[in-house]
């Protein structure tokens, strides 16, 4: 049953949605079926814009007294609907309309069924989940703090991000990202980043990019951080490092392969535990409450596929189990 302790009568949800992204009439007609099925009261409507991806209206919702507020959109919208429900009593509940929908993923929600997504919202059931927060300090020296729910990064990933194309994520998806890579890659060029896991001392590697994840599953089912949990409290890091187009291509391989497919059954665990070696040359692992980063100059930097630009320094920490998020109610015993 749903978390809220309200009596039915009295529930009512909230919607953010990004005009751009959702078919708004489709959006209202689903919506006003499910809540009428769940005999919750009017629902409330907000439209996100230009200077307010998600977080005003969403404390708005709160404030209004929305028992779950539906994230519609991409995962910037989700993301800061996220942002003003941290530590709220108010779950999020996902309408996916974006490319990536990445946590909608890593959760196994539905993907391409409006009404099966809307529903959960009324009749779902309440998990709760760790949200990333990372403290970001601006090439112009400002300090900010933003929340990630899927994964952080500085270098080469921030930057096929940037050189993504909009009009070819309309056409393609996330193979847009591809064509950025294959863009961006041979031109990339290693550098000095300095980094200390849970406060120990600083330690310093030449890197491609490190990422930062909450959770591991990305766009195209690819398992970059397979030990990664929701709700642990924990950031699985991983420092990416190959030289020259063989070294992406084993990370490619390791991926793709070992972390998407072989890790699925005990007889793949068992090949890789028989293969793998201690080569850490391309790609180091890491796992831990909080990390900083220190590059050697500003480089640029992503929280859920949203570029923000150039940072001097960022520090990212798991807040545990922060965000309640609606989620199918378990098959019966």
């Amino acid at each position: 049953m749903p978390a809220s302790g309200k009596s039915k009568s009295s529930q009512y949800a909230a919607v953010v949605y990004n005009p751009i992204k959702v078919d708004l009439q489709k959006l209202r007609a689903s919506v006003t079926a499910a809540q009428i099925r769940a005999r919750w009261g009017d629902t409330l409507w907000f439209a996100t814009t230009e200077k307010d991806a998600g977080q005003h209206v969403t404390r708005l919702a709160v404030r209004q007294g929305a028992s779950v507020v539906i994230a519609a959109g991409g995962d910037g919208t989700v993301r800061a609907v996220a942002e003003a429900l941290r530590d709220t009593e108010v779950g999020l509940a996902v309408v996916p309309a974006g490319t990536g929908n990445l946590l909608a993923r890593n959760l196994q929600l539905p993907l391409s069924n409006l009404d099966d997504s809307v529903a959960l919202a009324f009749s779902g059931v309440d998990r709760e989940i760790d949200l990333g927060v990372a403290t970001v300090t601006t090439e112009a020296g400002d300090t900010n703090d933003h929340v990630f729910l899927v994964m952080a990064g500085v270098g080469v990933d921030a930057q096929m991000l940037a050189a993504t194309r909009t009009d070819l994520k309309k056409q393609v998806g996330w193979l847009a990202y591809v064509d950025a890579g294959v863009r961006v890659l041979p031109k990339s060029k290693p550098f000095r980043i300095r980094y200390s896991l849970d406060g120990r001392p600083d330690r310093s590697t030449h890197i491609s990019t490190i990422l930062i994840a909450n959770c591991g599953l990305l766009p195209g089912n690819l398992q970059l951080l397979p030990e990664a949990q929701l709700d642990d409290g924990i950031l699985d890091i991983a420092i990416l490092r190959p030289k020259g187009v063989l070294g992406w291509l084993k990370l490619w391989r390791k991926v793709s392969w070992e972390n998407g497919f072989l890790r699925r059954s005990e007889v793949g665990r068992s090949i890789i535990r028989l293969t793998e070696t201690s080569d850490e040359r391309d790609m180091l692992t890491l796992r831990g409450g909080s990390i900083r980063l220190v590059p050697d100059e500003p480089r640029e930097f992503e929280l859920d596929g949203d570029e923000f630009g150039l940072v001097k320094s960022v520090y990212l920490r798991a807040d545990r189990r922060a965000l309640i998020v609606r989620v199918p109610a378990p098959p019966a015993a």
